[in-house]
This record gives structure tokens, C-alpha cells and sequence, in this order.
């Protein structure tokens, strides 16, 4: 069967390489979608459609609009704001023949929110950081103190964030000179007076005190069906820029695996799942977030001959199965690098 599928998100960072993965097949009828109209991924397809943002009132609409126009059958979005709606409106969408990847409303209200998952984990007897939701300076400190500050470096982040925004480690140790000179304007470090400064300047959003887990990152990248994982893929992050893994190394870990399934097991989710891992002080591996979406780094797996986008799709009409890899080759590393796409002049100029 030929599908016809609109991908939201071709501007986001991970578009590019989705569309590349999902064009492998001769199956899909791709057709792309942005609210930036230079996002990069238009000039990856034949078919580009603009879409207003999820936070506008017309946005549902649009996208019904969309579907009627293309006759789409699956809606695949990359950008997580655009979930909550497309998961409300789910039933709306069928009830014009269209699928949506996306999980449950009340599912991805649970997973995306920092505080709400790890109070969830910790009730399922799952290992969490050490944290403390906080909404005044004065609770900040006071966490600040609970996590052994000074004498241990502490994180925050929004309870609901997107990426690395507003995700900061607060150390003293940090030699400011060095890093104005010596490393890049993208540091997640910063001073505790700093932070107190910052925080207490304006009303701010609940924000979640955590512990600081020094090993090393993980992400994971998941396939699941109505609440049953598929496929579970570990990679260990070896270098990152904004937030983005650029050179990471698959790797067949049975701890994390377990941890992972665990954790899967306690929620109902549907569609690529991201989680994000971290090693403690003691090695242990803690939950850093899960991203209820799939990983825009998750092209990586391409290179083990897994198109996980293309999966997702799939399973979607029961035709996962002649996809799903016999063999994976753990240790496979990877490593991205920027691409350049153009908008060329029309013809006489």
C-alpha cells in the first residue's frame, strides 16, 4: 500500500535526516510542513505546506485543511507543543481517516513533565535523581542546601521545558575566566548567587531541583505499540552541541535496557519514545527526562540499516514486522555534521 503522510517539524533540528530516512521508501508519499517557511527540510521534498504554529487558534484547523487537500492518512509530528493538541483532536482526525503517532493526552501530560514522571517513577519503586519542585527563591535555596550545596554542584530545570532550556548545572568551582575565553557561549554552568539572582528577578515557572549525575549520558531511542516496546536502541552521547548529539556509540547495555522497560512499563505511551539517562555518583543509571516523540538523533540508527522513522510509521498499519532489524550491530558509532540545502532565485534573476 501507498501512504500518504504529512510530517510536521521540517525545520527541526532532527527534519532533515527524518525525511532522508522516510523517502528510503517507495511506500510513502511524503508531504513536509513548517511554520518557517525556509525551514530546511522544504528543500528535502517535492511537497511543502505551511502551517501556522501549535500555539495559534487556527492551528487544528489548518491541519485538517491539510488533510483533506493531500488525502494524508498518517500525521507524524516532530515538534512536542503540536502533541498535546494532536492528541486531544486524535479522534476527530480518525473520524476523517487520518492517523495520528501520537500517545494519549493524559500520558503525555505524565511524560512530559519533569515532576509528575518523577513522582510517578518513584512510586513504581523506580530509581529517580534526588529532587525538589520548587516555586520561590527561598525553596531554591533550601534545596540547594538539601543537595549538599556547597560542597556538591546541584542542576535546575523547568518542570516543563523543551531541549535543554533553562537546564543549568550550579557550581562555585567554575573558573569564569575560562569560560568566557576558552569555551563556547553554550555552557550549562553557572554561579549559585547567579542563579539566585536570575530566579528572583521575575515570577518564574516551577522549577525542579536536582541532584548532579557525573557519569556518563545516554539516549535511548524506543519504539512502542499502545503501551508494548518493540524496540529499544541505548546510545551513549560522546559529544553534544545545544543540546544535540553529534558522535555517539550504540551500545547493548542490559542495565539500561532493563531500567528503560521498566520504566516504559509503568505508562501506556505510542509511537518512537526518547528517554534520556544519566549516571550517578555510585554508577547507577537515573532518568533524566523522556521525550514523548521521536529523537531527531534517531537517524542515527541508520547506519545499522534501522530506519526507525520509517518503523513508526509502519506499525502504524500492522506492516512493522518485514522492518524489524535480526541483527543489531552494537558499537556502531556515528557522527553528524552540518549540510547545506539552497533557495535558488527564480529563472531571469
Amino acid at each position: 500500500m501507498n501512504i500518504n503522510l504529512l510530517l510536521t517539524g521540517a525545520g527541526a533540528p532532527g527534519g532533515p535526516g527524518i525525511i532522508k530516512a522516510l523517502k528510503r521508501s517507495d511506500k510513502i508519499n511524503l508531504i513536509v510542513a513548517d511554520a518557517d517557511e525556509f525551514a530546511a527540510g522544504r528543500f528535502l521534498n517535492d511537497t511543502f505546506e505551511l502551517i501556522p504554529r501549535a500555539e495559534d487558534m487556527n492551528f487544528v484547523a489548518a491541519m485538517k485543511r491539510l488533510c483533506e487537500k493531500h488525502k494524508i492518512q498518517l500525521i507524524f509530528p516532530l515538534v512536542t507543543k503540536e502533541l498535546f493538541l494532536l492528541a486531544r483532536h486524535k479522534e476527530e482526525f480518525l473520524q476523517l481517516g487520518v492517523r495520528v503517532i501520537v500517545s494519549d493526552d493524559a500520558m503525555l501530560q505524565l511524560a512530559n513533565n519533569k515532576r509528575k514522571l518523577y513522582q510517578h517513577l518513584q512510586q513504581n519503586n523506580l530509581l529517580v535523581p534526588e529532587f525538589y519542585a520548587v516555586n520561590t527563591v527561598e525553596e531554591f535555596r533550601m534545596a540547594a542546601q538539601k543537595l549538599g550545596y556547597p560542597a556538591k554542584p546541584f542542576c535546575f530545570k523547568p518542570s516543563v521545558s523543551n531541549g535543554s532550556r533553562g537546564f543549568r548545572i550550579v557550581s562555585d568551582a567554575v573558573n569564569d575566566f575560562e569560560l568566557l575565553f576558552n569555551t563556547k557561549p553554550n555552557s550549562t554552568y553557572m554561579r549559585y548567587e547567579t542563579a539566585c539572582e536570575i530566579v528572583s528577578s521575575q515570577p518564574f515557572p516551577e522549577l525542579l531541583v536536582t541532584e548532579y549525575l557525573p557519569g556518563e549520558e545516554y539516549s535511548i531511542d524506543t519504539i512502542v505499540k499502545n503501551g508494548a516496546l518493540q524496540l529499544i536502541l541505548p546510545r551513549r552521547r560522546l559529544q553534544m552541541r545545544d543540546g544535540i548529539s553529534i558522535k555517539g556509540e550504540f551500545v547493548n547495555d542490559p542495565e539500561i535496557i532493563n531500567y528503560c522497560k521498566k520504566i516504559l512499563g509503568t505508562l501506556s505511551l505510542h509511537g518512537p519514545i526518547g528517554l534520556q539517562v544519566k549516571q550517578a555518583v555510585d554508577g547507577t543509571y537515573k532518568i533524566l527526562e523522556i521525550n514523548p516523540r521521536i529523537q531527531g538523533t534517531s537517524v542515527a540508527a541508520m547506519g545499522m540499516n534501522i530506519n526507525l522513522p520509517l518503523i513508526a510509521v509502519m506499525q502504524e498499519f500492522n506492516l512493522e514486522k518485514e522492518l524489524q532489524p535480526r541483527h543489531i550491530a552494537w558499537g556502531t558509532k556515528f557522527f553528524r555534521y552540518y549540510n547545506e540545502v539552497y533557495s535558488l532565485p527564480p529563472a531571469g534573476i
